[in-house]
């Protein structure tokens, strides 16, 4: 698929601990890790994976292994991430979720062929091994890496980095490897087609409202959020005209990337590529920043998404880390009110298609229900950061 067909990435956010070291699967043929899963969880699996075909699939390529074991790996709420053990080689399998998505939502191939393009790049990554686009194996597209083992920090800190200096250095790592991604020659790498930079973020309000249509159609009949309305009018008629062009990883904040084991903190690979594109680099940095929090913050309005251990002692502010960005990159960061307020658009969006699947019966992530109230406490947290009750 060429950037010019796929336009911008479009697909759903997020929030995969893709690659971490838990949830390894004991059982050869066990539905969960841990063999006490109820008959909806075990249905869902079902749904996932085809285990006879996949092992199928896996031994014509990688050769017979004496141990398979495959387990859901629950964490994530887009894309679905299977752990599987093949022989000695822990791996794991990425696909889209079961059931009606957004145009182009979930494409894992797309995620697959930017990951491998950055292998030997200063991003850190796991390994690539094989994408497939035979639905004939586990009914869909799906994409194999390498398993990565370390910290996801979501919802606290590894007590290793429990020190002022070790929480400095966790936000510095984050906000540096953001630089070395907006820093990747695209062209070099062979991802020159890979999107349309030009107009990227005109595009990303015009999309994201297209999508909140899209979840509207049957979300409407529950409940309705027009002030999510009033914030997309304010993103369309104060977007940019113009921005710098670099690759954007498109859902990068501190839960989408893991650290090595040991101290001092070593981020080790960025996850959930699933929204790559070329475009405008100040949108990941709003992104990351949406995500920060600060010491004296209100409550957050998705606490299910949303960690507050960063406002310990040592851990950078929102500021510093825009500080150390433009450091790095020599990129001024400009419009904060506009790439913020969108950041949370763009998560309000995210939210409503969740909750339009969890109503149509294609999720059973029990935090999909609680879109019904998240979503408009996002929209008023839009509307915050516009006014500037939220500053950076």
């Amino acid at each position: 698929m060429t950037g010019e067909e796929y336009d911008d990435a479009t697909t759903e956010d997020e929030r995969d601990d893709s690659a971490t070291g838990t949830g390894h699967a004991t059982d050869d043929d066990s539905a969960t890790d841990d063999g006490h899963a109820t008959d909806a969880e075990r249905d869902y699996f079902e749904r996932l994976v085809d285990r006879p075909a996949l092992r199928d699939y896996l031994a014509d390529r990688l050769g017979d292994a004496d141990e398979f074991a495959v387990s859901h790996h629950a964490e994530g709420h887009s894309n679905e991430t299977l752990f599987v053990t093949w022989g000695d080689r822990e791996l794991v399998v990425r696909r889209p979720p079961p059931g009606e998505t957004a145009d182009t939502a979930h494409d894992v191939l797309r995620e697959y062929r930017v990951m491998d393009a950055l292998q030997d790049t200063a991003v850190p990554l796991p390994g690539t091994v094989l994408a497939c686009e035979d639905h004939s194996v586990v009914g869909s597209d799906f994409y194999v890496m390498e398993r990565v083992e370390g910290d996801v920090l979501r919802h606290a800190e590894p007590d290793r980095f429990g020190t002022p200096a070790a929480r400095q250095r966790v936000g510095e790592e984050l906000v540096d490897t953001l630089a070395a991604v907006h820093a990747v020659d695209y062209e070099a790498v062979g991802l020159g087609e890979f999107g349309r930079p030009e107009g990227y973020t005109r595009r990303q309000v015009e999309r994201w409202t297209k999508q909140l249509e899209w979840a509207f159609e049957r979300t409407a009949d529950e409940r309705t959020v027009p002030k999510l309305r009033e914030v997309g009018d304010w993103l369309a008629e104060e977007c940019p005209t113009d921005h710098e062009r670099t690759l954007v990883h498109g859902d990068y904040k501190l839960d989408n990337v893991l650290f090595a084991p040991g101290a001092p903190p070593e981020l080790a690979a960025v996850f959930d590529w699933e929204m790559a594109t070329l475009g405008d680099p100040l949108a990941d940095l709003g992104w990351m920043l949406s995500y920060w929090r600060d010491p004296g913050d209100p409550d957050p309005a998705t606490p299910e998404l949303t960690a507050t251990f960063m406002a310990a002692e040592g851990y950078p502010t929102r500021r510093e880390l825009v500080e150390r960005y433009e450091r790095a990159t020599g990129i001024e960061y400009e419009n904060d009110r506009f790439y913020r307020a969108l950041a949370v658009y763009k998560l309000a969006a995210l939210g409503e298609m969740f909750y339009r699947r969890y109503l149509e019966g294609n999720s059973d992530d029990p935090m999909y229900p609680k879109m019904e109230h998240r979503v408009p406490d996002l929209a008023r947290r839009a509307e915050r950061i516009i006014d500037g009750d939220e500053p950076l």
